[in-house]
C-alpha cells in the first residue's frame, strides 16, 4: 500500500514538474452540422518563457495555432509557426485574435460536450512538452463567475 502511495505520489510530482504552461478558462466554440471547423479558445501563462508551438485533437483532421489581425480594412486569419509566451504574462488565445482552430472535423462539436485538445510548447531551451487539456464546448466564451451575463432570466 504504501509504495502504490509513493508511486502515485512520484508520478503526480514529476508530472506537475513538466506542466510549465498554465492553461486556465479553456474552451471551443460549437459547431452545426455541416460546419467543418471550429475555435478553441484559452489563457496560457507559461512560468518560464516558452512557445506554442503546435496542438492536435482527436475530433479534427487538421489542428493549428492561428492568428487574426486586420491587414488594411481586411480581417486576415493565417497559421502561425508559434505563439511566444512570455515569461509570467498571460496571452489570451480569444474569438478575432490567437486560438487554435480545429478544422475537418470528424463530428460537430456539440455544446455542453468536452473536447480533448493536445497543446504542443517549446521552452527557451528547445525542449518541448505536451500538455493534455479537456475542454468544454460552448457557443460563447464561458462567462466570469458571478457576472451578470451568467445569470439566467
Amino acid at each position: 500500500m504504501k509504495l502504490k502511495t509513493l508511486t502515485a505520489l512520484f508520478a503526480f510530482s514529476a508530472t506537475a514538474a513538466f506542466a510549465q504552461v498554465d492553461v486556465k478558462d479553456a474552451w471551443a466554440r460549437a459547431t452545426v452540422p455541416g460546419q467543418k471547423a471550429t475555435g478553441a479558445f484559452m489563457k496560457l501563462t507559461a512560468k518560464d518563457g516558452s512557445k506554442l508551438v503546435s496542438a492536435s485533437s482527436p475530433a479534427a483532421g487538421v489542428t493549428e495555432v492561428h492568428e487574426m489581425k486586420m491587414e488594411g480594412d481586411v480581417m486576415k486569419m493565417r497559421a502561425i509557426p508559434g505563439l511566444d509566451l512570455p515569461a509570467g504574462k498571460t496571452v489570451e488565445l480569444k474569438p478575432g485574435g490567437y486560438h487554435v482552430m480545429l478544422m475537418d472535423l470528424k463530428a460537430p462539436l456539440v455544446k455542453d460536450t468536452m473536447v480533448d485538445v493536445t497543446l504542443v510548447f517549446k521552452d527557451a531551451k528547445g525542449m518541448e512538452s505536451k500538455q493534455e487539456v479537456k475542454m468544454p464546448v460552448n457557443m460563447a466564451a464561458p462567462a466570469a463567475a458571478g457576472g451578470h451575463a451568467g445569470m439566467k432570466h
